[in-house]
Order: structure tokens, then sequence, then C-alpha cells
């Protein structure tokens, strides 16, 4: 079933900026009935690829969903019941996906020797028909922990064939996300297969895991690179207030716990400091939280006058936001959907249009498009 509707982009004023646009977009339901979509990957203009919460992969097809989920999947980590946190998350494309077919997929999972303990994992498979098969781990979070929450997991592919991968802070891990001996708090870079870049900051540093990019994030869900090729942004949730959008670099420390705009949930401090010298500063802060869940670059020519914006789901209480940037520099925000509640993913399309998906057990994958 497909749904249409009509929304002008409103005139709306910060106080640092004004945005205004002449374009109109119209929606379209693509699928419902997902239970708590999360990651999003375009295969082609008929051919849309989504992950349920729950451990379901699924096909969009000509604009219907395949009610058979693909096959192969492996068994996830289902804690707590309402899926907000772990479950089956992200999927990716490889860069050369028409030639091998291969797809990346992020998850939570028990540990096979002690079921009290789950950890984030990242897989590799190749796609044959309704089968994922060959499949290979290709990355998993050390040490496993106790919680099920702040997995991170998003996935997002470099210009030069390797891959990022967020790794979070497990909620009550945070003081060694400041320690290079762990995937706590971790940004990290694979090539494809899974091995190691040579380049890596840590390679070679003593007490220090050479698969890290950077460090000092606390539940980082958004991942997009920009337009130029080379910047990465990054999103991440932070406690009570102070989620930040960040420009990711090589080997930099982002600052978590040490740093933060936001408090504790018992409402007391977590540090005094906003920022230190050696620390990184976002480029931009929520306070209070958004609760932000996926990041996208707008990239098509369907809306010129978005061009080079980046988009934010957000789940507090659920919006999509536009930022228009400036020399990396964001000078204004607009709010979007905020009629839709929670949003899981924003990601292109093919066709210059915007697919968002719905979070919940009757999530939707919804298309901002105009004629």
């Amino acid at each position: 079933m497909r749904l249409h509707f009509l929304f002008p982009l409103v005139l709306i004023l910060f106080a640092d900026a004004v945005i205004s646009s002449d374009s109109e977009f119209k929606m379209e339901t693509l699928a419902e009935g997902l239970d708590h979509a999360w990651g999003i990957a375009v295969v082609s203009d008929n051919e849309i690829l989504v992950t349920e919460g729950v451990g379901r992969l699924r096909r969009i097809i000509d604009g219907q969903l395949d009610p058979v989920p693909i096959k192969g999947i492996p068994s996830v980590f289902l804690y707590p019941a309402d899926l907000t946190q772990g479950g089956l998350c992200d999927v990716a494309l490889h860069p050369r996906y028409n030639e091998n077919q291969l797809i990346y997929l992020s998850f939570g999972e028990a540990d096979k020797d002690d079921p009290s303990l789950n950890a984030m994992t990242v897989i590799r498979g190749r796609l044959e028909g309704h089968n994922l098969v060959d499949v290979k781990q290709i990355f998993k979070a050390e040490p496993p922990r106790k919680t099920a929450a702040h997995y991170g997991a998003r996935i997002l592919f470099l210009g030069d064939g390797t891959m990022l991968i967020t790794s979070g802070d497990g909620f009550n891990y945070r003081d060694q996300a400041q320690t290079l001996d762990n995937h706590v708090g971790k940004i990290v870079r694979l090539n494809d297969d899974g091995s190691i870049p040579d380049d890596n900051p840590f390679v070679g540093m003593k007490d220090a895991l050479p698969d890290i990019w950077s460090f000092g994030h606390r539940n980082p869900t958004g991942m997009a690179l920009g337009n130029d090729g080379m910047t990465i942004f990054e999103h991440e949730h932070g406690p009570q207030g102070g989620d930040e959008l960040n420009i990711v670099n090589i080997g930099k420390n982002y600052g978590w716990p040490l740093i933060t705009y936001g408090l504790d949930y018992s409402g007391s401090l977590i540090t005094p400091f906003t920022e230190r010298e050696g620390l990184e500063q976002p480029i931009k802060y929520w306070v209070p939280s958004i609760a932000p869940s996926a990041l996208a670059i707008y990239q098509g020519d369907m809306f010129p006058d978005w061009r080079d914006n980046l988009f934010i789901t957000a789940m507090v209480p659920g919006d999509l936001r536009r930022l228009t940037m400036i020399d990396n520099k964001v000078v204004g925000e607009e709010i979007m959907l905020s009629e839709l509640g929670r949003l899981r993913n924003v990601v292109n399309s093919t066709d210059g249009s915007l697919l968002v998906a719905t979070d919940g057990p009757d999530g939707k994958i919804i298309r901002l498009y105009k004629n």
C-alpha cells in the first residue's frame, strides 16, 4: 500500500540562521509492517534492502515489500524486548556489489561461551537469490559486555575501499572509551575482508588495538562521507543532553567521558569540562537530547537546494532535521517530519529522493520526492 502526502517546506527562524526553500516534497510509503526497521541499503533503482531489529533482512522490489525474508542471517541478541538497543542493525553494500553481491551486517550477538555476555559483531556474506551464503565474521567488539545498550553498529565504506565501523560504550563502560586496548567507544577501520590496514593510526603501538581509527566516543549511530569524498561526519548520543555532530579525523580523541555538554541521567555532573586541550570539539551539539539515529548527506539533483545538506533522523520526540553547512560549519537547522514519531534512518536513493525509516513494531519506509 502506498500513501501519498504533499508537504511544503516552511520557513523556520533560528537564532543564528534563516532557512527557506521554494521546494515542495511528497511522501509515499514504500513498505510498512516492518518490525523495528534499522538499516537501509539501496541496491538499484528498483531494489532496496532493509534490516529488522528482530533479525530479518528484507527486500523491497519495485516498491513492494517481499514477504519472504532472506535466509541465512545469524541469530541476533534480542534484548531488551522493545528492541531499542541491539538486534540486527546496519546493512551496507560492498563498493563493488554489482560484481560480487557482498553485503555487510552488524548486530548484537550473544557470547557463545557465556550467554550472560554479548558483543557487537559484523559479518560479510554474499546474496544469492533469497539466501545469504559464504558468511564470514569480520569484526567482533572486544571485550564482550553484560549490558545490552550502546552498540553503535554503523558501517561506512570510504573512497579507498576500507570501512569504518562504530562501536559504542556499552552504557556502563564509559571510562574504557579513553583507553586503546578495547573497542569501547571507538570507531574502527578495516579492509573489506576484515584485515587491518597498515596505515591505521595505532598499528604497532603497545597496548593499543591496531584496528582503532578514533576514540572517546559514546554511542555513535550515524556516519556519512561528505560529497568531497574525504570529510567523515559522525553523530553520537550524549547522556542527558550533549548529543554531538563531529567531523572524525584519524587518531583523534573525541573526549567522552572527559568532556561533555550533557549531564548524567541522575542530573549529576559527569565532568565539569565541556572542552580540554587535546580533545576534539563537536561542530554542533544538542541540549536537550534529540537521540540522533542516522545521518545522510544529500547527493541528488531532485532537490537542488538540499545539495550538501546533512539530514539527521532523531528519535526524541522524533523528527528529520536538515542542517545547512558552510565550510563544514552548521549555519542553520530545519525540523521536518515531526508528525511521524521516532525515526530510525535516512539514506539517499538512486533517483535523488530520500528514504526514511520510522521506528517501532510497525515501522515504515517512506520516500520523500517531488515530481
